[in-house]
């Protein structure tokens, strides 16, 4: 059971999110209250966008250790992948109840899904927390700097997203963040800086084409612009983005003729 575990935990660190779940669940079938396997097999399914399935492993986790903070901050992670975002709180708020000490990634989470909600000022707040308990929360900057982006002080949200490029050098949401705050600013140059080193740490990041298109599109760079936008509604799984995209690609082929 113990080899399973083991296993199945190498697994799960490599991204084998596959495997991982099939060895946690070996080892559950060896030992029904194993609740470490249950947490452990429902991180693997988040991972894997089978929310579902990370819940129902979260709630076995959760009625056999009730006080395990880490599967309620894993079932707020699995509602928040659903769009369930008071769930997520709810759970958030109760890891931070559990653990408050420790409870620097669970105000992080609870800020991401109250940004969600379009409540910037709580978001702001939980991260604050998240960032007194934790100076080097990665996700609490993050997090924080894009609801300072949405409430338009966008030299916090550069700040934020410097601080975070400092912990995590190589994570191209934060370069394509900060790009799109120096875009909101008008220092187009550096705009196209960050998003260009976001796509080239992830080629398939559609947001990084939406940013840097729009700094391209304002310094005149029509034809550079319109790759950027069709590449954009081509990457993109956000219906809301892609019809951003879409319409912007309308104007900027105006723009060209």
């Amino acid at each position: 059971m113990e080899e399973y575990f083991r296993r199945a935990g190498a697994h799960l660190q490599k991204g084998e999110y596959d495997k991982a779940i099939a060895g946690f669940t070996r080892a559950i079938e060896l030992n029904p209250n194993f609740v470490a396997a249950y947490a452990l097999r429902a991180a693997a399914y988040r991972e894997k966008g089978e929310y579902g399935s990370a819940i129902r492993d979260c709630n076995k986790a959760i009625k056999l250790a009730p006080n395990l903070t880490q599967a309620y901050a894993m079932r707020g992670l699995a509602y928040a992948g659903k769009g369930e975002y008071d769930r997520a709180i709810a759970d958030y708020t109760k890891a931070i109840k559990l653990d408050p000490h420790h409870a620097s990634s669970p105000y992080a989470l609870r800020g991401f899904a109250h940004h969600q909600k379009g409540e910037y000022d709580r978001a702001i707040a939980d991260c604050n927390r998240a960032i007194k308990l934790d100076p080097n929360n990665f996700e609490a900057y993050l997090n924080r700097g894009a609801a300072y982006a949405l409430k338009g002080k966008y030299s916090e949200t550069i700040s934020d997203c410097t601080r975070a490029i400092k912990l995590v050098p190589n994570y191209a949401l934060a370069y394509t963040q900060r790009g799109g705050a120096y875009g909101a600013r008008k220092e187009y140059d550096k705009a196209i800086a960050d998003c260009t080193r976001a796509i080239k740490l992830n080629p398939n990041l559609a947001t990084a084409y939406f940013n840097r298109a729009v700094a391209y599109r304002e310094k005149g760079e029509y034809d550079r612009a319109i790759a950027d936008f069709e590449k954009c509604v081509k990457l993109s799984p956000d219906p809301s983005l892609t019809q951003h995209a879409r319409e912007a690609l309308r104007e900027v082929k105006k723009l060209r003729r």
